[in-house]
């Protein structure tokens, strides 16, 4: 397979994955597009060091978690307020919406390096070695890294989520 074809193929099949990685780092699917767009360009000139790595896939990530970083550094970004909601009167499909966007405004609360090591440990499923090498650190570092991220989403939902 030619390189354009092989990284079209490659590009196409991650996109949607990428997306999802990007927004839980950024919450917003504008500039999650924008950093997976740009995470692909930077793929694509790399490509050839891309496709040679032991992952490719772990190599356009950290690609991805370097854009977002990026982004955030160059930005004067406060942490979300937490918005106080009414209780519901009776659970129904909305209330699984209002949950899930309460997890995403937890999550955007942490540090990115947390956030990079819920994302990549639990939504991506990588083990504690894969996203360590990833990340470029120790799997103790994402060992304490994802102790304290989990105890500050734990205190952020107790703190804003209403008893149902």
């Amino acid at each position: 397979m030619e390189p354009d074809a092989d990284f079209r193929e490659f590009a196409r099949s991650r996109a949607a994955p990428l997306h999802r990685s990007a927004y839980l780092l950024c919450g917003d699917w504008h500039l999650a597009q924008d950093l997976v767009q740009e995470t692909l360009a930077k793929a694509f000139r790399l490509w050839r060091r891309v496709r040679r790595a032991d992952s490719p896939d772990a190599y356009v990530k950290r690609i991805l978690i370097n854009e977002a970083n990026q982004r955030r550094r160059g930005r004067n970004r406060h942490p979300p307020v937490a918005v106080p909601t009414a209780e519901p009167f009776e659970l129904d499909a909305t209330d699984d919406i209002v949950r899930r966007a309460g997890l995403l405004q937890a999550l955007l609360t942490l540090p990115m390096r947390q956030r990079a090591t819920v994302v990549l440990r639990y939504l991506e499923g990588m083990s504690e070695r894969e996203t360590a090498r990833l990340l470029g650190c120790s799997e103790g570092t994402v060992k304490s890294q994802t102790s304290r991220a989990l105890a500050s989403l734990r205190t952020y939902l107790d703190r804003t989520e209403s008893p149902i």
